[in-house]
């Protein structure tokens, strides 16, 4: 229901999506498409603060998950759906996925509460019908934690999430299985522990499935 084209990446801390996502938005461009690159939580203004908080402040699995949904709206407002209107590429490192992994897996918050918000706040009315919007595609970039953990060690002062054990990881890697199990055809799974190459050439093939690059 609109023109352009809505990619997210997903994967635990450390698993790479974010050196390449910058590099898909560069191909993009190289093709003659707008390009717009943002991320989540953040992306606004707003929505960057609530980041900030969610991040570094100590608080409870439904306290987090109602700020995470709370930067999407405004993010979703202002950023994402006049994109699409626009007709660009959205490129946008984690979205609604990494909200059932993190506070659904990892915090084991509940899931038919996060269902109610993800219906809530991502319901878009236009004149043709409401829908809920989800990306058009989903790269997940899957590694194991214990690959991810070593590679993260030393990296930069880690967030809390960052600062988790490697348990907390399993589980939100499990989120991410459940969330890949319920919609396939939406998802592209990455193999991550792959040479940084090789996972590139699985990126472009994901995206060149769908016809959306030469």
């Amino acid at each position: 229901m609109a023109s352009g084209i809505f990619i997210s990446f997903e994967g635990i801390d450390g698993a790479g999506k974010s050196t390449h996502i910058d590099g898909l938005a560069q191909t993009f461009r190289a093709q003659g498409k707008a390009v717009t690159l943002t991320r989540e939580p953040g992306g606004t203004a707003l929505a960057e603060k609530l980041r900030n908080l969610v991040l570094n402040d100590v608080m409870d699995a439904m306290t987090e998950a109602l700020l995470v949904f709370a930067a999407r709206r405004d993010h979703l407002q202002q950023v994402i759906e006049p994109a699409l209107a626009r007709g660009e590429v959205v490129l946008c490192d984690r979205f609604t996925d990494a909200t059932f992994a993190y506070q659904g897996g990892g915090r084991g918050f509940d899931l038919e509460v996060l269902r109610y918000l993800e219906q809530l706040v991502q319901t878009v009315k236009l004149p043709q019908g409401a829908f809920v919007r989800q990306p058009d595609l989903t790269i997940w970039f899957d590694l194991a934690p214990d690959v991810a953990a070593q590679r993260l060690a030393g990296a930069r002062l880690p967030d809390k999430f960052e600062a988790q054990p490697a348990s907390f990881f399993a589980l939100v890697r499990a989120g991410y299985q459940a969330r890949f199990d319920a919609s396939p055809q939406r998802f592209a799974r990455v193999a991550a522990e792959q040479n940084r190459e090789t996972v590139w050439q699985d990126v472009l093939a994901s995206v060149k499935q769908r016809g959306w690059l030469i």
